[in-house]
């Protein structure tokens, strides 16, 4: 039968064939650059890593930088190192019921607990330790903050905090990304002498002559929720529910370094 491509018919199935044509296209270039993908996903958390350890500096190969860098997993409820394979995703766990608890407390707005999180221990060129990196996350304002929380090797004193993903809003609660109050996290301590979380975001600034200065962080800027946020999933993961028991046992030198 002849094809009249000035018909109705011609002109949809045409449109039809062009439509087939560029969804097997797309379709194909998406599974040809997944693995590509997946590679940049991993250098730039890699990169976030060294970025909130302050050992990060512009046009360095980050990807050999990272092979001095330990990947540990944690049991969480018990605060003990496990084994798990290179291949293990957090994310993923803490999707899983099998892998996860459901949280009746859940300061941090993130649902489920992966029952196994990862740390990563960077050290210095003489092989001592110089940072111990948790992942941390959890719900600020219109969105759930991924990020990275850098302790020195007290295990109680803040190196350095960042954000690699968050839909904040830009000038306000996007400025968990401004370094200077970043800047402002480093030097903090997380827990007292008797061991309770204090760290905190307050609302305005910090009084530098209070005697629980160490422990607070000037809120945001027209940001209260956001810095709420923040706070309260920085509070959790530091906290008895996540990292609170490994990092007991890290200041008590019963995890090998």
């Amino acid at each position: 039968m002849a094809f009249n491509k000035d018909s109705t018919g011609g002109t949809l199935l045409a449109a039809f064939i062009i439509c087939l044509v560029c969804g097997v296209i797309v379709a194909v270039a998406a599974v040809m650059l997944r693995p590509m993908q997946n590679e940049n996903r991993a250098l730039d958390r890699q990169k976030n890593v060294l970025i909130a350890a302050n050992a990060y500096q512009p046009g360095m190969d980050v990807k050999q930088a990272f092979e001095r860098v330990e990947r540990r997993f944690v049991e969480l409820a018990s605060g003990t190192e496990v084994e798990r394979p290179d291949s293990y995703d957090q994310a993923k766990a803490a999707a899983d019921p099998e892998q996860s608890t459901a949280l009746a407390v859940d300061p941090a707005g993130i649902r489920r607990l992966p029952d196994v999180a990862e740390v990563f221990f960077l050290r210095n060129d003489d092989g001592s330790l110089r940072s111990i990196v948790l992942p941390v996350s959890g719900y600020g304002l219109w969105s759930t903050l991924y990020g990275y929380l850098a302790l020195e090797p007290d295990a109680n004193t803040v190196a350095g905090l960042v954000f690699y993903d968050h839909g904040e809003t830009p000038g306000l609660g996007g400025e968990v990304d401004n370094p200077a109050w970043r800047a402002q996290w480093v030097g903090k301590t997380l827990t007292d002498s008797n061991g309770r979380v204090q760290i905190e975001v307050v609302k305005g600034s910090v009084d530098a002559s209070s005697s629980t200065a160490q422990y607070k962080v000037d809120g945001l800027s027209g940001a209260t929720l956001t810095s709420q946020g923040v706070s309260q999933l920085v509070r959790f993961w530091v906290g008895e529910q996540a990292f609170g028991p490994y990092l007991s046992r890290l200041r008590s030198g019963a995890v090998s370094e």
